[in-house]
């Protein structure tokens, strides 16, 4: 792969931050700026601010040495060709999704969403305690990438469907958009799962080119008005149970930084992850009051027959990626035995207490 030059945009003295990243103190305080282009529109919520949150962080905790400038979906590349740009050296760094790449990196759609995987707690654990980043890192180096989780919008909703599925028998032949994994399970229960990116999902519902879309969750949801193409709203949970943002940054690039800004960034990604988490919590269930009772929202439950099929589908399709290749394999098996270990204290703690809490109402 042919390498752009990183260099240029590091100011004059980068040659020497490179090679000597504390050579003097005037070369050490030159302002580094970076470009992060990104798979969400500009300033859209969560998503796209979660991007300026990142960016932000590192100006402040560099004391302004290092600085980066946001683009959304089209400024500079296309929502779907985040990966690509960032590989190459359009930009420096990128926020996205990692399964918008599974054409490119199949393992990667693991460091998304996982149908019926961990929560959002317990992917963190996995990441930050049971190995995810050490080998994710290792996925993405072979693509002069390096990755970060940058953010997670907890556990997404079912999507939002034209018609009320009342049994398995509804979901033939239906078209959804539904990226990764979930949508590969989507088309084993035969449903048709598209990967089309967020700002297209309205005008694909309005003319009939999707019958049912995943997005996010109420508040990004009702950002982009979905309400007003779809009556029904689906509350079962199995798709994307925790959904992690990525944030990349060029390898030859990152390479090049000084040991004090790359712990800035590591630093920034994972409070701006953090921040995304608290943020969703709370304006989700703010937007969710929003749609019921002021759209007028009909909330809905998939059927016991869907959620079995999707559940057995599940395994099916995970068994499948996992023996696709090596990566997918060595990724699958470590998310899995960490979820089967974590999970006996989520189900005797965590769940036994909503279970608990539901008593008082």
């Amino acid at each position: 792969m042919q390498r752009r030059k990183f260099l240029t945009t590091l100011g004059a003295g980068a040659a020497g931050v490179a090679a000597a990243p504390f050579v003097s103190t005037a070369r050490a305080q030159d302002t580094i700026r970076w470009k992060m282009v990104t798979s969400w529109p500009k300033n859209f919520p969560a998503l796209g601010t979660g991007a300026n949150d990142f960016a932000r962080r590192i100006g402040e905790l560099s004391g302004g040495r290092m600085q980066v400038d946001v683009y959304g979906a089209g400024e500079l590349v296309p929502a779907l060709e985040v990966f690509d740009a960032v590989s190459e050296g359009t930009a420096q760094m990128g926020h996205s999704a990692s399964y918008y790449w599974r054409g490119k990196v199949p393992a990667a759609q693991f460091f998304t969403a996982v149908p019926f995987g961990m929560n959002t707690t317990e992917t963190n654990a996995w990441l930050y305690q049971g190995g995810g980043m050490a080998l994710w890192d290792e996925l993405y180096a072979g693509h002069n990438l390096k990755p970060f989780a940058v953010g997670n919008t907890g556990t997404q909703m079912a999507g939002w469907f034209k018609k009320e599925i009342h049994s398995l028998e509804d979901m033939q032949g239906l078209k959804i958009r539904l990226p990764g994994l979930a949508g590969e399970v989507m088309n084993r229960i035969g449903a048709t799962a598209l990967t089309i990116p967020g700002s297209e999902i309205f005008t694909s519902m309005q003319t009939g080119v999707l019958d049912a879309a995943d997005w996010v969750g109420p508040y990004n949801d009702l950002a982009f008005g979905l309400y007003q193409v779809a009556d029904y709203y689906y509350t079962s949970a199995w798709n994307e149970p925790s959904a992690i943002l990525e944030g990349t940054v060029n390898l030859e690039a990152w390479q090049a930084l000084p040991d004090d800004l790359k712990v800035v960034v590591q630093e920034a990604a994972r409070s701006a992850n953090l921040a995304m988490i608290d943020e969703f919590t709370f304006r989700n269930a703010e937007a969710l009051r929003t749609l019921v009772e002021e759209h007028d929202v009909q909330l809905r439950s998939l059927p016991d027959d869907v959620l079995k099929a999707l559940a057995e589908a599940s395994q099916k399709v995970l068994q499948e990626q996992a023996g696709s290749d090596p990566a997918s394999k060595k990724i699958f098996d470590s998310y899995r035995d960490f979820q089967q270990q974590v999970r006996r204290y989520t189900d005797i703690g965590e769940f036994a207490y909503l279970k608990n809490r539901a008593m008082v109402g």
